[in-house]
Parts: structure tokens; C-alpha cells; sequence
């Protein structure tokens, strides 16, 4: 298992080891001590998955008072990973990261609390999972404008029209959304 860094430190790519054969593959997806040993001390209490259809994107979402950390990772399809700084007092506040994850790669992306959290499935279809180090707490969730300039997320549309819920429809611009301190 590597931990490579990205243009934000706290947010790590971690890839694991596949080893695979005729017969199909196995890998390790998560290791306490590896990612101890990596600087990353996470502790799990939700695990989530999602199936989107091409196009679909979700997000930019995150909680303030339970802010959840993500490990996130694609079983089937490909998507754009973004996680956006929303830290006042980070030196990346405002920036953001974004990675292609697929089932091909088997690449994770940690997105620590205090970041807002979305993805553009890139694939027909793609089938997500990320484990959560806070509870959903529907009543603090907060939506990011995805397409806001200010936050400008280069998401690779390539031709197609994002497909979006009426929750992320109604995101606030960076300039009206709550942050964290």
C-alpha cells in the first residue's frame, strides 16, 4: 500500500497493492497499522455506497458540527474524486483536489473533515463506497455550489450535461457557505 500526496497534504491518494491472477484479484483496502504508519490515524463508523448513472454528479457536500472524514473508492465504473478545503484557517482554504478513480486502479482518496466532498461519474455507470469517520447527520449537511467560480473545479464534463438533485441544485456559492474555523 503507497500514500501519495497531492497538491493539498492533508489529502492523500492511497494505492493499494493488487495482486491478481486468471482467476480474478485481491487486494487490501484498508490497514490500520499502514495507514498509522502513514500519518493517518482514522477510525471508521459508516460505511456508505452509491450507483450513479454517467453524468450524475453529487456534491459538493460536508457537515460542520460532525464533519466526516472519507476514504472513497470506485468498485465499479470511474468518476472524478473532488475534495475542496473548506478550512478558514488551512493554508489550501478555497483550493481543491481532484483524481480519477476507477476499478481499474482500485486508487482510494482520502478526503479528511473539513472538506466539501463530490464526484462526476465518468463511466456508463459507476458504484461508489466510502467509509466515514462521523455519523450522516442529515440536519448539518451543507451543500457547496458545484459549479461556483469561485470555487472553480475544473470538472471534466467533456460534452455532458451534469446530471444533479434538487438538494445539489441549490448549493450555496463559497461566499454564503458556512465554513469551518
Amino acid at each position: 500500500m503507497q500514500f501519495l500526496s497531492t497538491s493539498i497534504p492533508d489529502v492523500v491518494i492511497v494505492e493499494p497493492r493488487v495482486f491478481g491472477d486468471h482467476r480474478g484479484f485481491f487486494m487490501e483496502t484498508f490497514h490500520r497499522q499502514r495507514f498509522l504508519d502513514a500519518g493517518l490515524d482514522l477510525t471508521f463508523v459508516q460505511d456508505n455506497q452509491s450507483r450513479s448513472a454517467q453524468g450524475v454528479l453529487r456534491g459538493l457536500h460536508y457537515q460542520l458540527r460532525q464533519p466526516q472524514g472519507k476514504l472513497v473508492r470506485v468498485t465499479r465504473g470511474r468518476i472524478f474524486d473532488v475534495a475542496f478545503d473548506l478550512r478558514k484557517s488551512s493554508a489550501t482554504f478555497g483550493q481543491w483536489v481532484g483524481e480519477v478513480l476507477d476499478d481499474e486502479r482500485h486508487r482510494q482518496l482520502w478526503v479528511p473533515p473539513g472538506f466539501a466532498h463530490g464526484f462526476l461519474v465518468l463511466s456508463e455507470s459507476a458504484d461508489v463506497v466510502y467509509r466515514c469517520t462521523d455519523l450522516y447527520a442529515p440536519g448539518d449537511e451543507h451543500t457547496l455550489l458545484w459549479d461556483d467560480p469561485a470555487v472553480g473545479i475544473q470538472w471534466p464534463l467533456q460534452g455532458l450535461t451534469p446530471l444533479l438533485s434538487p438538494k445539489d441544485l441549490q448549493g450555496r456559492p463559497l461566499s454564503e457557505a458556512p465554513t469551518y474555523a
